[in-house]
């Protein structure tokens, strides 16, 4: 095998994930991360059957791990949010299984985090800041907050909406905020007599703006609530901001009792502001490219955003395969050539939140095989 020296910026579910799909090619890969250490916070997790076949096919016990604690829901709902009307069931669990070659597995991010982590090894360098990058024929070369540097053959950039990757390769872009804030809350499921704890359930509202959204946690023990609303004024991104129960409840008290009885068994809840971007037309110059959120950040309303970053990681990986140094900027054109246009779909499709209302076609998100794809 050819071996490349690749840097990573950003040590999250898509750049970890690229970093096992590069390994298993041959090369050698190093994640660099900002934060000090990972801590169990952020949000809970949908990955569906295309994130899941994915992330299968790592291997190093990834798909074991994921099992431990993941729920796996029946089915995935929609419902009116007054009448409670039932406008779509679409079965997943072992239909999904049969159908696409892997589950729905709903579960906390962390733990998802933690197996990737587990998986990778030894090879993520924490409290290494990026602040700023510059490449030449020589490769790329990384400084970080210490003053420290590193040089690589490639660098990939996975780091988040504020990319500093995808700043240098394309200037200063600020992402958009939506007007929308999103609840998070986590709630004991025998605190909760509502029908349906066992599968992803949407509860459509008024306009695309406003929704709820549940399914289970840790084998079905939890439930895990999501909300959006229009809310301007708000523009805090952070996951563990606090938000107020109250607040909560108040915006969805005319919701049909089953779904109001959801955000009203929240005792603690967070808030944050939802951003985007629209679709890039390029995602990489010479040595350098970018993936997940620093591509192509979406709103949540398809639960496809780290399944994207997932996807993109595999792609990037088989793209990489035997390439050598000269052969890196092809290799990159290949990867973008195959993921543009799909992740530019599922970008529009979030943003419009029309997909699987009244039911429809799943398989075109669902059944997408990163590791078939055309290259």
């Amino acid at each position: 095998m050819t071996s490349l020296n690749i840097a990573i910026s950003g040590a999250g579910i898509g750049g970890i994930t690229a970093a096992l799909a590069l390994q298993a090619q041959g090369h050698q890969v190093t994640l660099y991360e900002r934060a000090k250490e990972f801590f169990r916070i952020g949000a809970d997790i949908n990955l569906t059957p295309n994130a899941v076949y994915a992330l299968d096919g790592l291997g190093q016990g990834v798909a074991e791990a994921l099992r431990k604690t993941a729920a796996q829901p029946k089915f995935r709902i929609s419902r009116q949010w007054d009448t409670g009307e039932e406008t779509s069931r679409l079965e997943m669990a072992d239909a999904a299984m049969e159908k696409y070659g892997a589950p729905q597995l709903t579960i906390h991010r962390a733990d998802l985090l933690q197996a990737l982590v587990d998986a990778v090894g030894d090879n993520i360098r924490y409290n290494h800041l990026t602040t700023s990058i510059s490449q030449d024929e020589t490769g790329v070369t990384l400084t970080f907050a210490d003053g420290s540097e590193a040089q690589h053959d490639l660098l990939i950039g996975a780091d988040g909406i504020h990319s500093i990757t995808r700043t240098t390769l394309f200037g200063q872009d600020a992402p958009e905020f939506t007007g929308l804030v999103s609840y998070r809350g986590v709630v004991p499921a025998s605190k909760l007599n509502v029908p349906n704890l066992d599968s992803f359930t949407k509860w459509w509202g008024s306009t695309p703006d406003i929704q709820i959204v549940t399914f289970p946690l840790n084998k079905g023990e939890d439930t895990f609530v999501f909300a959006t609303t229009p809310q301007e004024g708000w523009e805090e991104e952070s996951w563990t901001c606090p938000g107020d129960v109250d607040e909560l409840r108040e915006i969805y008290r005319d919701f049909h009792p089953e779904a109001f009885a959801l955000v009203d068994a929240c005792e603690s809840i967070t808030k944050s502001a939802l951003y985007v971007r629209e679709p890039m037309s390029q995602w990489s110059q010479g040595r350098i490219t970018v993936l997940g959120d620093a591509a192509h950040p979406m709103v949540p309303f398809m639960a496809q955003g780290a399944c994207m970053a997932i996807e993109d990681g595999v792609v990037l990986g088989r793209c990489m395969a035997n390439v050598d140094v000269a052969g890196i900027p092809a290799a990159l054109q290949r990867y973008e050539d195959a993921r543009k246009e799909r992740t530019a779909n599922v970008q529009r499709g979030s943003r419009g939140n029309e997909w699987l209302k009244k039911g429809g076609n799943a398989d075109w998100v669902y059944g997408y095989n990163a590791w078939k794809v055309e290259i």
